[in-house]
Formats: structure tokens, C-alpha cells, sequence
């Protein structure tokens, strides 16, 4: 239920784009995205800050882009977005104990602090690489091209990251989950 959750403002976007404009589908955008914010608060009880870092970036270009009518900024948001994610990665590296990925409670897997670390590296250059990927996209191909990407390259270019990391991970799965 929760990843309907997370691809519910992509699915949103890419619908109100194809049924009416670029701005139409950026007020629905940043109104799915607080509406997910919402949902993990009321629904899972928790602030989901990934979300709500996402609903503000969101907000502001999204803002921007209506104000001036102008597309540019609501397809800066994925680049802003990845960028914040990759640098608090990296960041993670340098603050606290432990990297940003292990301080997520984690019932399944349990990984030793050095592969965390490169886990958690692993995450930082993906969300650099998506960063540029979506500023080359956004700047080099039209309009309808680039929401297309968004909407659905980003979603298969991180699942198919997730499933590369999978037999890495595999011999840290904890037992009874490795049951389920």
C-alpha cells in the first residue's frame, strides 16, 4: 500500500499532463505531494520527512512556475530534489555516527557499519546521477518527453537499482523475514 503511496503525485502529474497542461499538472503535483505528507502523518503516524522535504521543493518551484508562467522551474524540481537527497548522503559520511541509510529502523536487514557505508555511498552518486540525468532530460528534449521520463524513468531507474542491490544484500536478511 505504502509504495501507491509513494507513486501516487508521479501517476497524478503524468494524468492531469496528458489531460490538460504542464501548469494544471503542477498544481496537481504539489497537491498530491502534501497529500501524501498527510497521509503518512494521519495514516502511518509518522512524518515522512522525505516526503514533506520533496511537498516543499515542490511548492516552491512548482509556485515559481505558475507565478511565471514558466515550466523551467517545476523541471528543476526532480534535480533539486535528487541533489538535497545525494548531499545529505553524503553528508551522513561526515555527521553522526552512523551514515543516513542506518539510522532508518530497519526490520529486515541488518548490515554491518561498513557495508552501511557503502550502501549508503551507493545511494548518494545514484541520486547525483538522477540529479544531472533530470537536468540533461529537462534541458535537451521537449516538454512531453521529459514528463514521460519523470513520471516513469526515474520510478523504473530506481527499481531496477534497488533490485541490483538485492544479492548483495540477501546474506543480511534476517532470518524470520527471510521465512515471510
Amino acid at each position: 500500500m505504502k509504495m501507491l503511496v509513494d507513486m501516487l503525485p508521479a501517476i497524478a502529474f503524468f494524468a492531469a499532463y496528458l489531460l490538460s497542461d504542464i501548469y494544471t499538472a503542477t498544481i496537481v503535483l504539489v497537491a498530491s505531494l502534501f497529500l501524501v505528507v498527510l497521509i503518512y502523518r494521519f495514516g502511518y503516524g509518522h512524518w515522512h520527512k522525505a516526503h514533506l522535504a520533496t511537498a516543499i521543493i515542490a511548492g516552491a518551484l512548482g509556485g515559481l512556475t505558475l507565478y511565471v508562467h514558466d515550466p523551467a522551474f517545476i523541471k528543476l524540481k526532480p534535480t533539486v530534489v535528487y541533489a538535497a537527497f545525494s548531499l545529505a548522503l553524503l553528508g551522513s559520511h561526515l555527521i553522526g555516527e552512523r551514515v543516513l541509510l542506518a539510522r532508518i529502523p530497519q526490520q529486515a536487514v541488518q548490515l554491518p557499519d561498513a557495508v552501511w557505508r557503502k550502501v549508503n555511498l551507493a545511494w548518494a552518486i545514484f541520486f547525483a546521477f538522477c540529479a544531472v540525468l533530470n537536468y540533461y532530460v529537462a534541458h535537451n528534449y521537449d516538454e512531453a518527453t521529459w514528463v514521460k521520463f519523470k513520471a516513469f524513468g526515474f520510478t523504473a531507474l530506481m527499481f531496477v537499482f534497488m533490485i541490483g542491490h538485492a544479492p548483495f544484500l540477501m546474506r543480511y536478511l534476517q532470518p524470520e523475514s527471510a521465512k515471510e
